[in-house]
């Protein structure tokens, strides 16, 4: 028995914020000093009232456009920007996503490797006979966490959603997978405030960075070259752990996609690493980095624009908040 990614489609919110509107209220910032930075010209952002499960749903109407929403028995949500503490909102999909009373779901919260862990979660209901097709959602709104005077952050991420169909197949189009995780270093992505260790503070104080950033504990807060030389360290040695374990090489590879966080980033990754430009995919540039999103992003815009097509051998790697980070091989 194998596992097969299916259909994969993507909902981005409306309202778009492109540079020029970023560089009017930061006068330090100029439209193309920051796509040059992080490879993005705009991204889609909520309105006030519209949430991760509002994308969610949206995301998952457009995919169960290609299968019997009846034949769908497990559904599982990845988001680090849910509606609730409780219920999750892979419960209240059930309901809004009209899927039969029967299916089994759950959220996890694990945000730039999500996609790969929900592929890996996925594969082992398939492989231990619980489930035969799985709905997978990832779905972010970081916007809704980021301080309005961080100019940092507000011109990287985006929000948007992103489903996915993984069903039972003859052939193994799902491959083997390495994890890592370092919480040694969770205070560099982390939200201080709004869980039950630190409640939200309606009167936190504001705290401006070295680059004139502001923000309170309420809001993300990114420790980007520690980030950043944490990605140098472990994502090497990812790519060569997903090589080995699957038994090929980078020759034998049709393709790369990595997290899309920022171009500056990926273009380093692919130098240090030594993958050929033409395997390597960085779109950010009308989306920005939707965190757990961003993989089945980039794997729906290849397919639809012809850069791979059924049958291609697909090396897929995430990494970033917890630290974590996670890989694997799809055959598409």
């Amino acid at each position: 028995m194998g596992y097969k990614i299916g259909s994969i489609e993507y909902y981005l919110p409306d309202y778009v914020v492109d540079n020029e509107a970023l560089s009017k209220e930061f006068s330090d910032w100029s439209s193309k000093k920051i796509e040059k930075k992080v490879g993005i010209r705009e991204r889609h952002v909520v309105s006030e009232n519209e949430t991760s499960l509002d994308l969610a749903v949206k995301a998952g109407e457009k995919v169960l456009q290609h299968v019997n929403r009846e034949t769908i028995d497990f559904l599982i949500v990845c988001t680090q920007t849910p509606n609730y503490y409780l219920p999750p909102n892979s419960c209240i999909l059930q309901e809004k996503l009209g899927l039969q009373k029967s299916v089994g779901v759950f959220d996890f919260n694990m945000g730039c490797t999500g996609y790969i862990y929900g592929l890996a979660l996925a594969r082992g209901l398939i492989g231990t006979g619980i489930a035969e097709h799985i709905l997978f959602i990832a779905s972010e709104t970081y916007s809704k966490l980021i301080h309005p005077k961080d100019k940092s952050n507000r011109t990287i991420f985006g929000d948007g959603a992103a489903a996915t169909i993984i069903g039972k197949d003859e052939n193994d189009g799902i491959k083997e997978f390495v994890f890592g995780t370092d919480g040694s270093g969770a205070g560099c992505l982390i939200v201080p405030n709004g869980g039950l260790m630190n409640k939200y503070n309606s009167n936190a104080p504001e705290i401006e960075s070295s680059a004139g950033s502001f923000r309170t504990d309420n809001n993300l807060y990114m420790n980007g070259p520690e980030v950043f030389n944490f990605t140098l360290s472990a994502v090497p040695k990812l790519i060569d752990d997903i090589l080995a374990v699957n038994g090929t090489t980078l020759d034998e590879l049709d393709y790369v996609i990595f997290h899309q966080a920022n171009k500056y980033m990926l273009d380093y990754l692919r130098t240090k690493i030594g993958i050929p430009p033409e395997k390597f995919y960085v779109n950010l540039l009308h989306t920005g980095n939707t965190v757990s999103a961003t993989i089945p992003i980039a794997l729906k815009d290849c397919l639809d624009n012809n850069i791979i097509a059924s049958g291609d051998k697909i090396l897929l790697a995430g990494f970033g908040v917890g630290l974590s980070w996670a890989g694997t091989i799809v055959e598409l």
